[in-house]
């Protein structure tokens, strides 16, 4: 089963939790146990399994890798987003939950994020899944 939604993001450097999306499409799916794969189908905007309980980690997070990727420097790439690929690189465009009972196998403090980096923009998210 392969489901997909609309993401609309708020901000260029955004967290939007889509953790609540993907467990309705594990629900939908009426299988018992299997893999959910989260694809952000975007070179700009990627997607992390991260902690939910403190806001400020996500910001910390986007701070640094501001500072390990600059919005302006010396980049050649036309569009002057390059930062935005170069932080859609290192945090990939995909991540797998383990499911078992249509339930997500999440730790405690574990949530799904789609990250934006060159927004705000409306993101689409693809899951398949997987038995």
């Amino acid at each position: 089963m392969i489901a997909q939604f609309q993401v609309q993001t708020r901000a260029r450097d955004d967290w939007a939790d889509i953790t609540r999306q993907v467990r309705e499409v594990i629900r939908e799916a009426s299988i018992e146990e299997g893999v959910a794969t989260i694809f952000i189908p975007h070179t700009t905007a990627g997607v992390t399994i991260q902690e939910n309980a403190d806001p400020p980690l996500k910001g910390d997070i986007t701070k640094v890798l501001n500072r390990i990727f600059p919005w302006t420097d010396n980049y050649n790439h036309c569009e002057d987003n390059t930062a935005a690929h170069l932080k859609t690189c290192l945090m990939g465009s995909s991540a797998q939950v383990i499911f078992s009972g249509n339930e997500p196998l999440l730790g405690t403090w574990q949530n799904v994020y789609l990250c934006e980096f060159d927004g705000p923009r409306n993101r689409t998210v693809i899951v398949k899944i997987s038995p």
